[in-house]
């Protein structure tokens, strides 16, 4: 088994699938959203991706390093104290883990040149830290099932 979130997520091999179930989990947290603060989220989600048709993979697959790099410190204090379940240790933290997985999404809205993007993300952004937390489970279950593969 792998010791670290770069051997299991960015290896050229397994990087395709691993961008796909990341495009999946992207959708179904999106899809999961309910009430007057999940339809902003569906809107600027649709938004986006009329924007830009493909954009989701591709943004995926572009942070994709930035945000291994981000979530490695947990997956290592994950490791080192037995876990079993990424998803549970993530949540337990979820804080720190969604201001760390922010971070990178904040960086790379503020690098973009597109006005567009700026503003959907501008839009979606004060939500954002409670869209992540809610994300944690299953993005640390995906994490565990490529783990499991490696």
């Amino acid at each position: 088994m792998a010791d670290t979130l770069k051997e299991i997520l960015l290896d050229s091999s397994r990087r395709p699938a691993v961008v796909s179930d990341f495009e999946g989990l992207v959708d179904a947290e999106v899809s999961d959203k309910g009430g007057v603060s999940g339809a902003v989220v569906k809107t600027g989600f649709a938004a986006v991706k009329k924007i830009k048709p493909g954009i989701i993979p591709s943004a995926v697959d572009a942070l994709l390093d930035d945000f291994t790099g981000a979530l490695e410190p947990f997956y290592g204090d994950y490791k080192a104290k037995g876990g079993n379940d990424f998803g549970a240790y993530l949540v337990g933290r979820g804080d720190e883990a969604a201001d760390a997985l922010l971070s990178v999404t904040d960086a790379r809205a503020d690098k973009s040149s597109r006005d567009s993007i700026k503003k959907v993300y501008s839009k979606l952004r004060p939500n954002g830290k409670k869209n992540v937390e809610e994300a944690l489970p299953r993005l640390g279950q995906l994490i565990d099932k490529h783990a499991a593969s490696v």
